[in-house]
């Protein structure tokens, strides 16, 4: 019993080693360089309240409520969500769609010196449809757009904690 043991420790133990040999590690919460952080955007925007919720559990940077209390200020120009159909059936019904998400945003200081120039973030998903399922379809598609704002969410605060 002792000996089936013994390779599959040393396989765990090689595995273990080599993992941490070539710098892996999970990413983890951003550090923002900024004390306090203000995000100006339409209020109610989902990549608003994403924003402010992250900065808001964040242990480097606090949320203000007014510009000129923020070191860092987030301008988020314009949000767009769009649906793209990507493949038809033979009788001509929607088989698949590509959502896209668009993101423009610029990062300053409180003086206004900009940080960040305006950047424009572009991310899409590929979503199969089916008229049998179309409430769950529907969900699907928030969860997708939720997902990319999210995802739009951590490309500005990783943005944001490189560029000092």
């Amino acid at each position: 019993m002792q000996r089936i043991r013994t390779p599959w420790l040393f396989l765990a133990l090689l595995a273990a080693v080599l993992a941490t040999g070539c710098g892996f590690h999970l990413r983890g919460q951003v550090k923002l360089p900024y004390g306090t952080v203000y995000v100006n955007g339409a209020q109610g925007s989902g990549l608003v309240l994403a924003l402010q919720r992250v900065i808001r559990n964040s242990d480097a940077a606090k949320l203000v409520t007014r510009a000129d209390q923020a070191d860092g200020v987030v301008d988020i120009l314009s949000e767009q969500n769009s649906k793209v159909i990507l493949s038809l059936s033979g009788i001509g019904k929607v088989r698949e769609y590509q959502l896209q998400y668009h993101v423009r945003y610029a990062v300053r200081d409180a003086k206004g010196k900009p940080i960040v120039p305006t950047t424009e973030i572009g991310l899409s998903r590929d979503m199969t449809y089916s008229d049998t399922q179309v409430l769950a379809k529907a969900e699907e598609e928030k969860l997708l757009y939720r997902d990319m704002q999210n995802d739009a969410t951590q490309q500005i605060l990783r943005r944001m904690a490189a560029v000092k």
